[in-house]
Order: structure tokens, then sequence, then C-alpha cells
């Protein structure tokens, strides 16, 4: 994996303007893969997913991430710096099962990871119940009970919650919960960080600069857009400072 060029990012940016965020990540892992093909993509584990993104926006905007966040109780805004040493949970080329097991009182369960896939499946549904029901029929490959196959339909409430909770166990990059506190009411609170939308914001407002560069440059050079966009930052800005 390697950092994304000038031109990939204006790519990216444009494609990613009318997608869903799931479509927007895996864009972004097909960049980054060009080798891998978009069905291989999905597949991946939503913690190995954003595993991916957090190494491909460490290599290209650095290990930084400048954030923010509001005070549910007072609204005061908090700006904070994470490094990416501080949310990586799992290494981005660690290898995980295909299939996993659980054992939850008598019942037995073989499950795989919630994918895009599944994720795209739950979109619009505002009930957690009806998430983790959703995402278990497509998870769980099978269910019995004291040894007898059963229906997904016939697990309790309680066997799907611990089904959940092992899912997000097992693939803890998934979901990365920040602990803060508000300096002006001492409100405390957690925080889910989202790398999608984290990294969407950033290359949204890399994007318009480059354009902005872009712009700058062929206008006053006649230089075409590839041309400025292969230059390194450092060239292009010194040649900015010039027509500033």
């Amino acid at each position: 994996m390697r950092s994304l060029t000038g031109y990939q990012i204006l790519q990216m940016w444009e494609i990613g303007q009318t997608q869903h965020p799931i479509d927007r990540a895996l864009t972004f892992l097909s960049f980054a893969y060009p080798e891998k093909s978009a069905d291989e993509l999905a597949a991946l584990s939503i913690g190995q997913r954003d595993a991916y993104l957090l190494t491909l926006r460490e290599l290209t905007f650095g290990s930084k991430l400048e954030s923010y966040a509001e005070c549910p109780k007072c609204g005061e805004r908090l700006e904070f710096t994470l490094n990416v040493s501080d949310i990586r949970v799992v290494d981005a080329l660690s290898t995980l099962q295909r299939e996993y097991t659980l054992t939850s009182g008598e019942y037995q369960l073989q499950f795989r990871l919630p994918n895009s896939k599944d994720l795209a499946a739950v979109v619009g549904y505002q009930d957690l119940n009806a998430v983790r029901n959703l995402i278990g029929q497509r998870c769980v490959l099978q269910t019995q009970r004291e040894g007898i196959e059963i229906n997904y339909s016939e697990l309790p409430a309680n066997v799907i919650i611990h089904l959940a909770q092992s899912m997000a166990e097992y693939d803890s990059q998934a979901e990365i919960l920040l602990n803060l506190i508000c300096p002006a009411c001492s409100h405390s609170w957690q925080v889910l960080f989202d790398i999608v939308a984290f990294f969407w914001s950033e290359l949204n407002t890399q994007a318009k600069r480059l354009l902005r560069e872009v712009h700058t440059l062929a206008r006053y050079y006649g230089w075409s857009e590839k041309d400025i966009l292969s230059m390194s930052a450092n060239r292009r800005n010194f040649y900015l400072d010039l027509v500033s």
C-alpha cells in the first residue's frame, strides 16, 4: 500500500460525491488495492476494512488526526489530537478466521464476521434489535441447541446479544470508542470514531485545495492538470508562492 497521489485524491473525491459511506469505503480500498476485486474488498470484515483505511490514511496524511467533538450537555466544542497508534487495535495485515464458534448456554453457533455487504443490508433500519437480528441471520452459518440443528429464528434474545458481543470482540477494530471529558462542564461521554467519515472529510478538504492550486497554476502558466498534479507538494507550493 502506498500514499495516495494528488490525482488519485481527486478521482476518489469525484467518485465519492454521490456514494453512500459504505460504498465510499470500498472505493478508497479499490485505489489502495487495485489488484483485489470488488467482491474481495466487500468480503473483508468491518474491522479489517477499517484497519486498511487507517493505514491508507496514515500513509497519505500522516500519523496525527486533528479531531473535534461537541459536548452533548453544554455544547462546548472540544478540539483534540489523536495519533493513529491510539486507535489502531489490530494490524491491517493480521489474518482473521473465516468462521468462529460460540456456546451460549444450551446453544451452539458457527458464524462469520459482518462485512460491507451485511452493513448495506441494514441501511435504513432504526431499531437496534432488528439490526442485530438481520446481521445474525446473514452471518450465522449453523445453529444448534444441545447438538440438534435449529433455525436461527428459534434463538432467544440473550443469545443474539451474546453473538453481537462476540462479533465485536473478534473484530475489535470495527468499533473504536473515544472517552471524552468536557473542560467546561466536566461531563464525560463516549463517541464513536468513524474512520470512513473522518477520511472522507479530509479528502474533501484536500481535493478542493488541489483544485484551487490547479486553477491558479494553470491560469498563470498554462500547464495541464496532469502536469500540475504530477509535481510534488513542495514544487507546487513554490510556484504558488511566486504567483501570489
